[in-house]
């Protein structure tokens, strides 16, 4: 039995061995790849006071989708066709990328006591993300109710974890709480390019971060955020149109706030063509960096627009940030 055990312990530190070796190779060839290009450094800090999560950056980095008057994906642009404002006043744009790059993505599974008409619906909108992701595309997959667990670490597989079929609707809504721990994870992934997909009814009723928390660490983390509104889905809700309301109200702002989008119909034609347009849109991002001409580290809030020098091209990015005080 002792040289079993010895000869067992012997391949799993062979197989770690091998795996550590693989992951540095990963990102010495993702350094290389992006070596032309200087790279920012975020940090996120909380203040205590008033739950702020602030970017502390040299560098703001902007993900941008730009589409014509039909919808479709604008491609072939260049550096000189953006401009960019920070508070209305243009800045100079120092770094872009157009090139077609993988990206993380943190699938976030409403798995509370109002979502239990929906969760096996949930589980299939997940099944068909996950399937039409790319194959070098890293996906997660948490589920959230009372507490949050991560069922699915980051990989390349397309399989959602048996453990996700083990999971019930139980517990109160956690949604703030979710995207803020996802954000925490994302700004620790190499991707240039990070996303937050959430399956919710998005009714929040127990988190301990605040929403506009939660959205300021997804901004941090240069992530964007989509929201499938399953309070929406087959089952009914049990939730009041006035809490509906609100609950839709809540999703639509997390993802107009972050540049991504909000999907209405979670069921259907509709959602395979939404989560279609979704990878596409990651898939084909143009990428925008600037330094500030406002160098005061004041804590404000500070509105982004990006403009399109071509007729009928608009340009979706998030909104703004906050610039950490020293």
């Amino acid at each position: 039995m002792k040289r079993c055990a010895a000869t067992s312990s012997t391949a799993n530190a062979a197989r770690r061995a091998a795996a550590r070796a693989k992951v540095a190779l990963v990102l010495a060839v993702c350094g290389l790849s992006l070596a032309p290009a200087p790279v920012a450094t975020h940090t996120a800090r909380a203040r205590q006071d008033d739950e702020v999560i602030t970017v502390e950056s040299d560098l703001v980095v902007l993900n941008v989708t730009a589409t014509d008057v039909g919808g479709a994906y604008v491609r072939g642009l260049r550096k000189p066709d953006f401009k960019v404002f920070e508070d209305g006043r243009e800045q100079e744009v120092t770094n872009f990328g157009e090139e077609e790059t993988p990206f993380a993505v943190a699938l976030l599974l409403d798995t509370s006591g109002s979502m239990e008409n929906r969760i096996t619906f949930a589980r299939s909108a997940a099944i068909r993300f996950l399937d039409g992701l790319r194959p070098d595309d890293a996906a997660a997959v948490y589920s959230f109710n009372t507490k949050i667990e991560r069922v699915q670490d980051y990989s390349n597989s397309r399989d959602l974890s048996p453990k996700a079929f083990e999971l019930g609707a139980e517990g109160y809504t956690v949604l703030n709480d979710a995207i803020f721990r996802a954000a925490q994870d994302l700004s620790k992934r190499p991707e240039k390019r990070r996303a937050i997909l959430v399956l919710s009814d998005g009714a929040d009723t127990r988190s301990s971060a605040s929403a506009d928390k939660a959205l300021n660490a997804a901004l941090a983390s240069n992530a964007t955020i989509y929201t499938v509104d399953m309070g929406q889905g087959p089952g009914g809700s049990p939730i009041t149109s006035g809490a509906a309301g609100s609950a839709a109200g809540a999703l639509r702002n997390f993802a107009g706030k972050s540049g991504g989008r909000y999907v209405a119909t979670p069921g259907g034609q509709a959602l395979r063509e939404a989560f279609a347009e979704i990878v596409e849109e990651l898939s084909n991002q143009y990428t925008l960096g600037y330094r500030p001409s406002n160098r005061a580290r004041d804590g404000r809030w500070r509105a982004i627009e990006v403009k399109v020098a071509r007729p009928s091209v608009t340009a979706r990015t998030r909104r703004g940030y906050k610039l950490a005080k020293p």
